[in-house]
């Protein structure tokens, strides 16, 4: 007996020791089995849209075999955190950033970033600033969104056409009851010049028509942020504005607004990957040109176009592209 007791206690150290040893590995040596020679140390500088910080977060824990869980933020917001000790979890942080999407694009212009992934495509005046940086850039998209428009739960319209939107940002709908809903003035918010939500609104749905700028007009009505924007449709009745379907489904929390369908079609996986939603937008990953091949970066980004990557990019509640 005393013999089986001595031989129990050796494997008991024994696993024991193995275990500290995983725990010290996993705490300072973090490295990817996927892509060969990928450490939490050397992982490249990645940034984007507000939209896509979960997404970025995911995409790393799945390449360094990390944990990761979903955690209330501030702003009544939920963020992807991974499970890891203080000083890798500093080291991720400081390569992973959400600057979102214009000031993320000017990062990757600038090599203050490696790869971004964004809501939107390069835009006009973007591009004109990497024109004279010399910088040319590529974009793959990799995931598939929508862009959706909210209004407070109170409001009992239920569906808009595309015309009738146009109409309502135009200026020549200004009352709910014009469109079924109660008589009341509509206020419709816009979001920020160069906002990944602005910049979709003017190319998917405004088109060639102007959104009015003038003193006096509701038009003016301004939601600075994503958070924003679910901040003023849940305060105000009568008002309008518009987002995008992974940030209204697994972003924020506890705000209360109702997304309006389009044509009749309510936006949701489905109606998105099947390209039925009037609004599916495409979410890119995007490079320099001149990202050299062998790097991490572009190891990451051929790993997204991946089946695996495409995996990961479900995971994380996207619809892959």
């Amino acid at each position: 007996m005393k013999k089986i007791s001595t031989v129990f206690n050796v494997v008991i150290v024994t696993l024991a020791l193995l275990l500290c040893t995983s725990c010290e590995k996993n705490e300072d040596d973090i490295k990817s089995s996927i892509i060969e020679g990928l450490t939490i140390d050397n992982y490249p500088k990645v940034d984007g849209s507000t939209s896509t910080a979960p997404l970025n977060t995911i995409i790393a824990c799945k390449l360094l075999g990390i944990n990761y869980k979903w955690v209330q933020s501030h702003n009544n917001t939920q963020k992807v955190e991974p499970k890891l000790g203080n000083k890798n979890a500093l080291t991720l942080q400081q390569q992973i950033k959400s600057s979102q999407t214009h000031q993320s694009f000017i990062n990757l212009i600038n090599k203050e970033a490696d790869i971004i992934l964004s809501a939107r495509k390069l835009s006009s005046d973007e591009k004109a600033y990497a024109d004279a940086a010399g910088v040319t850039l590529i974009e793959i998209p990799v995931a598939l969104d929508a862009f959706v428009f909210i209004v407070h739960p109170d409001n009992k319209i239920n569906s808009l056409t595309k015309k009738q939107i146009q109409d309502i940002y135009t200026g020549k709908i200004t009352n709910w009851s014009d469109v079924g809903g109660r008589n009341e003035e509509i206020k419709p918010y816009i979001r920020n010049a160069n906002s990944g939500s602005q910049e979709l609104m003017e190319s998917l749905v405004m088109k060639d028509l102007d959104i009015p700028k003038f003193p006096e007009s509701p038009y003016e009505l301004m939601a600075f942020t994503m958070t924003g924007a679910f901040e003023v449709v849940n305060h105000d009745k009568n008002s309008i504005c518009y987002t995008v379907f992974y940030y209204k489904e697994h972003i924020i929390t506890e705000t209360p607004v109702k997304s309006v369908a389009v044509e009749g079609i309510y936006p949701d996986k489905e109606t998105i990957s099947n390209n039925s939603y009037p609004y599916v937008a495409e979410v890119y990953a995007v490079i320099r040109s001149d990202l050299d091949k062998l790097s991490m970066a572009y190891k990451v980004y051929e790993w997204l176009q991946t089946e695996a990557g495409k995996k990961a990019i479900e995971e994380s509640g996207y619809v892959p592209y």
